[in-house]
């Protein structure tokens, strides 16, 4: 997580709100449609098309948002503030007095955003607006409802220049609303990553502790996060969640802390009796995290806990298939890779084109085929963190 990400996110949730206001905006328009015509004398056509080129302006950012997920895109938040604009100019355009109002409301939406540049950027669009009104009244008058302007004359200049002023003043006071307000966002975003940072912080000395008990796995915990972030990223879940998998993957073998030292460098095979207290970490790692509150550690409870499982249901705990949560299958496979690749004090590392292989063979069996067809797409990403994150040996 960093700023430049919790910024992007800010916007895209904007930018989901402001879509939903200009949902409501649409009955609003409904509504008014309905009340002039019950109660004022007006072309019916005119009106009609009017309101229905406002309400379809108004629904285009609602469907980008929902039917296509383009919230997060940098150009939505523009084209919600041009729609905007755009329903603000037909309305004052057909409605004259009535519709005035309505010029502040691009600016009101830009307020959102927690931006000055876009405050600004939103003023001027509708100092924009205001005038192609007035024009398209004076050239178009028989599209108009009831044009307010004939000819650039006295009242031209009488009429838009105090709409102009109020645009323009309005704007300054959202500008500085909105820059106190960004100053705010801007330290509370601050706070989050160094909180975030911190609680990954302790997390990996935490997790290195545990591992530390073994001598010689060294990097594995960091490695093992960064091949998860990859496979997260490769499944479609957003940045926030994969940092959030990579930080829990950290954990997933905490419960070595409750094993014996003995078992756990032991050169030789284990016994039965000393391989079914080995099998025993996972449990002690669920035990050890499920009632720790936050995301985080529920996310490491459920990898310590099921991380050797098997596809084909042979694991530690007996789960199969789907009964394993999909982020310990992703888990299962980082693991056993790194786990071959890495020298321990019972066995040679293998060849990163050997452990490949060997993955790739128990797509099926061991692992979630669908994981492994990730694995495969992404396998240059592990070959860089296998090379950038070296073992170092821990005395």
């Amino acid at each position: 997580m960093d700023k430049k990400y919790l910024r992007s996110r800010n916007t895209a949730d904007i930018n989901r709100v402001s879509s939903r206001c200009l949902r409501v905006v649409v009955y609003f328009l409904l509504l008014f449609y309905a009340y002039l015509l019950a109660l004022r004398d007006y072309d019916i056509r005119i009106l009609s098309v009017s309101f229905g080129i406002c309400a379809v302006l108004a629904l285009i950012p609602g469907a980008l948002v929902s039917l296509f997920k383009k919230e997060g895109r940098g150009y939505m938040r523009h084209l919600i503030l041009w729609c905007t604009v755009l329903i603000s100019t037909i309305l004052i355009t057909q409605l004259n007095y009535t519709g005035y109002p309505f010029i502040l409301f691009p600016l009101l939406l830009a307020s959102l955003y927690y931006n000055r540049t876009i405050v600004l950027y939103a003023a001027l669009l509708m100092c924009a607006g205001i005038l192609g009104s007035a024009m398209f009244q004076i050239y178009f008058p028989q599209l108009t409802l009831d044009p307010l302007f004939k000819a650039f004359d006295g009242n031209f200049a009488e009429m838009i220049i105090p709409l102009l002023l109020i645009e323009i003043v309005m704007s300054f006071v959202a500008y500085f609303i909105v820059g106190r307000n960004s100053l705010m966002i801007d330290k509370y975003i601050d706070t989050a990553v160094t909180m975030q940072e911190n609680e990954n912080y302790l997390i990996y000395a935490f997790s290195e502790i545990s591992e530390n008990k073994s001598k010689e796995t060294g990097e594995h915990i960091r490695r093992v996060a960064e091949y998860m972030k990859v496979l997260g990223l490769a499944s479609g879940f957003d940045p926030e969640y994969c940092d959030k998998l990579a930080a829990g993957a950290m954990m997933h073998d905490i419960g070595k802390l409750m094993i014996p030292e003995e078992i756990l460098d032991k050169p030789s095979k284990l016994t039965d009796d000393e391989y079914l207290i080995m099998k025993n970490h996972v449990l002690y790692g669920e035990a050890l995290l499920k009632d720790c509150p936050g995301e985080i550690m529920q996310i490491a409870s459920v990898l310590a806990k099921e991380h050797h499982e098997r596809w084909d249901g042979k694991g530690y705990l007996g789960m199969k298939g789907d009964e394993i949560a999909y982020i310990s299958r992703m888990i299962a496979v980082c693991d056993v890779f790194d786990a071959l690749t890495t020298a321990r004090s019972y066995k040679k590392g293998w060849s990163l084109d050997e452990a490949y292989d060997e993955i790739v063979k128990n797509g099926g069996t061991q692992f979630d085929p669908a994981v492994v067809r990730l694995f495969i797409a992404n396998f240059d990403k592990f070959r860089e963190i296998h090379k950038k994150i070296p073992d170092k040996k821990i005395y």
